[in-house]
């Protein structure tokens, strides 16, 4: 790989730059080496060799880049308007991710798209012609883009589930591996429930799967409302869901705190209240919703049942954790259902 030295004279257009640490943002970094690619450690090494070179493609390592990163956006924008910008980001960057790339409620958004990393460096040379075949690349560009829109509706499919638009099992086990990995480090609190749909047998075969096919996406579009934006939602299987609830430092105020004070604070830490309190406002919503698939007394017909399990009081891992929060939905089950229940004993 080529790092600049920002007394380079300017050189051509074709090539991408690469900034903040790509480390853990691409795979196999050293084949980057043949490649016409560029990179620099901070967003205003970025913006000042975008004032000065072409780029066709600018990659952003959204870990480590700070809390400054809307307005460093909107700044290379300005500096580079034809420029494609892409976010590299981590499975729980995800959410700020989408709030920064454009759409057609956020025309003005700086980013025009994101991947999860870590990332093929194939991935991201997409596009990019070499010396000996230009003239190729200009006939053939139009084909690489649909190519590679299609290799991101692939990847998309890999880790959605396909009737809810929610997460799939796969996305979910391995954001929640990363958030640990991540919680072990800041002592960040993460909640994972489980739960499914009491009696969902009965609705397929009382009304037909189509039937039962909206209660789930209905579910699922509940569950979306009252939960957090950084909380992930998954479709682990059938009728059985799972979130994934976690504190980001800037929401808890830990980050500022000593670390052992913040050790401290994990090492006792209990299920976070609000958790349970968005547990219960799913339960309670879905329990009164009104389904009209459901016949005239569909109101009120559908309840879940679910189990809560804390890191890392109830599990340090992502097999136990999901083995603590299925065993507190049982006993949620086994007690008449519609409730939810802490791991051990019924929600506070």
């Amino acid at each position: 790989m080529q790092t600049i030295n920002q007394n380079d004279e300017p050189k051509k257009a074709d090539m991408i730059l690469i900034v903040g640490n790509i480390d853990k943002a691409v795979i196999n970094t050293r084949c980057v080496n043949d490649l016409r690619v560029n990179q620099c450690e901070s967003m205003l090494d970025a913006i000042s060799l975008a004032s000065r070179r072409s780029y066709t493609k600018i990659f952003i390592v959204m870990s480590g880049l700070g809390k400054k990163l809307d307005s460093a956006l909107e700044t290379l924008r300005q500096t580079c308007k034809d420029t494609k910008i892409v976010l590299l980001a981590e499975m729980y960057e995800e959410p700020i991710a989408m709030r920064l790339i454009r759409s057609a409620r956020n025309p003005k958004a700086a980013a025009d798209d994101y991947i999860i990393c870590p990332v093929e460096n194939s991935i991201l040379c997409e596009g990019l012609s070499t010396d000996t075949k230009q003239t190729q690349h200009v006939d053939s560009s139009g084909q690489d883009e649909k190519l590679a829109a299609k290799i991101r509706h692939l990847e998309r499919l890999a880790t959605q589930d396909d009737l809810t638009n929610l997460k799939n099992r796969r996305y979910v086990r391995e954001f929640l591996k990363q958030i640990l990995d991540r919680a072990k480090k800041e002592y960040l609190s993460v909640t994972v429930l489980i739960f499914d749909i009491d009696n969902f047998k009965h609705y397929n075969d009382s009304f037909g799967h189509a039937v039962g096919d909206n209660v789930l996406r209905q579910a699922g579009v509940m569950m979306q409302r009252s939960c957090r934006e950084h909380d992930v939602i998954a479709r682990i299987g059938g009728d059985e869901f799972a979130v994934v609830f976690w504190d980001k430092p800037q929401d808890d105020g830990q980050s500022q705190l000593p670390e052992q004070e913040r050790r401290q604070i994990n090492s006792n830490s209990k299920h976070p209240s609000e958790v349970f309190f968005i547990a219960e406002r799913f339960r309670n919503e879905i329990s009164t919703a009104n389904l009209s698939s459901l016949g005239a007394e569909g109101k009120g017909e559908l309840t879940i049942s679910g189990g809560l399990a804390s890191f890392p009081r109830d599990g340090r891992t992502v097999e136990e954790l999901f083995e603590q929060a299925d065993k507190a939905m049982l006993q949620a089950k086994r007690s008449g259902k519609n409730q939810i229940y802490l791991v051990g004993n019924p929600g506070e």
